[in-house]
């Protein structure tokens, strides 16, 4: 993967985020604690599918998935409507991406986020006066690093040289690495007769392309001598790529090390690429997970828990904070996290295991909170247990144990004959998983 093709791919799911508002994020905090069906088509469920649709840069994929959640809720604009109208726009269906981006500037109004797209739009169609008048509003408060660049690209497409040079020098100093910013700055000086300025923006810019091509061949050069070590000479080969400036070189550095299996090593690029890049969930979920495949639990937990309150509707953040709280012993939040992980994906198998075992085991500790209370039959605390076990039957039919609690659950409140069939139960599955062993 280029630097470019990751930058963007990190871009495009920061684009179908960063407009969420505080109310967007409360309610998808507030749903995850709903108790419901985890089905592949619940409103959750695709929202989650068209998130990673996004990431893996499906875009048909994730359009069908946003139009799903769309048509279960059409009033998800920010959630829903925004990602489709990236997703479109990814997928070169210029027509439908700028009905959908045009749907949400008439909700949210001309926020930055959908300037940038509407402004790339007007490029495209070579409408340089629309690309000018949206790019311009959205350099205000850019929402990426390239909305210069496309501002100076604009201008210079529409003759205007002056304005095209000082918006390019702009996305000079926001994206210094960029080949594409001193190739365009080299026909600006060119049509303006600066010919020696023009000779050094061009080899400025092809010195830049060669150095994303020798930054490839190092990326290749260290995963290999990572598989075949030693350690420090490996990591003498891949630090070359360590840039303390650049989250996403940092973040591919780091995934190199994760990938190849040297953790210690990928904690240093994903550190500084998180605190370089707040606002990316990728960034902090990539850093967590390093956390997490250590068993540092604890630190893993910070970057999740800030990421997780931003973009409640991603998958990824979901199941590792629910995971990593599972290891913490913090069943209550842990099972929270999950459920919503598993609403948001529910064929993910591993998701399912780990919320049947948060499930249970708040089961069986309210159980035993009660016995050793030993309260009134009406106390609230054994409806909890029952309503926990219940949901882990569901999630698990073929487990006994479940079924086995719900018997006990029963016997305790005085209902012998459905503490009996529940009982039946758990010795059936029981003797079936026998049977099949």
């Amino acid at each position: 993967m280029t630097t470019r093709h990751f930058r963007r791919r990190i871009v495009i799911l920061l684009a179908a985020l960063a407009l969420a508002l505080p109310d967007a994020a409360g309610a998808g905090i507030q749903d995850a604690l709903a108790p419901k069906p985890a089905t592949d088509d619940t409103l959750e469920a695709h929202l989650g599918k068209g998130y990673d649709a996004l990431k893996q840069d499906r875009y048909e994929a994730a359009a069908s998935e946003f139009r799903a959640a769309l048509a279960l809720d059409p009033k998800l604009v920010l959630r829903a409507r925004f990602p489709l109208a990236v997703a479109l726009f990814e997928s070169h269906q210029p027509e439908e991406a700028r009905r959908e981006f045009e749907a949400v500037r008439h909700e949210v109004g001309d926020h930055p986020n959908v300037l940038y797209y509407l402004g790339r739009l007007d490029l495209d169609d070579r409408n340089f006066d629309g690309a000018i008048r949206n790019l311009k509003q959205a350099a205000a408060k850019p929402p990426f690093p390239d909305t210069s660049y496309y501002l100076g690209y604009a201008y210079l497409r529409k003759g205007d040289l002056k304005a095209a040079e000082q918006w390019l020098k702009e996305a000079g100093r926001t994206i210094p690495r960029d080949a594409r910013v001193p190739y365009q700055l080299g026909f600006v000086y060119r049509k303006q007769g600066r010919e020696e300025e023009a000779r050094k923006a061009l080899e400025l810019s092809e010195g830049l392309r060669q150095r994303d091509s020798n930054e490839s061949r190092l990326r290749l050069e260290c995963g290999q001598k990572l598989d075949q070590g030693p350690k420090e000479e490996a990591r003498a080969v891949c630090e070359q790529l360590y840039d303390p400036d650049n989250p996403e070189k940092l973040t591919a550095l780091g995934t190199i090390y994760g990938q190849h299996g040297d953790l210690e090593a990928a904690l240093k690029p994903l550190r500084r690429a998180a605190e370089l890049a707040p606002e990316s969930p990728q960034m902090q979920y990539n850093l967590a997970l390093a956390y997490y495949q250590m068993n540092q639990f604890e630190q893993a937990r910070a970057p999740l828990a800030n990421a997780i309150q931003r973009w409640p509707d991603l998958f990824q953040l979901n199941a590792l904070y629910g995971a990593t709280l599972l290891k913490l012993g913090e069943d209550l939040p842990a099972y929270q996290a999950l459920h919503r992980a598993y609403q948001l994906n529910p064929q993910d198998s591993e998701t399912g295991d780990l919320l049947y075992m948060a499930t249970l085991g708040l089961a069986q500790k309210s159980l035993a909170q009660k016995n050793l209370a030993r309260q009134s039959q009406s106390d609230p605390q054994y409806s909890e247990s029952l309503r926990y076990f219940e949901e882990a039957a569901k999630l698990r039919p073929a487990e006994p144990v479940p079924h086995q609690g719900m018997a006990e659950v029963y016997k305790f409140t005085g209902h012998p004959s459905q503490a009996m069939v529940e009982q039946q139960e758990a010795d059936r599955l029981t003797r079936n998983l026998g049977n099949a062993r």
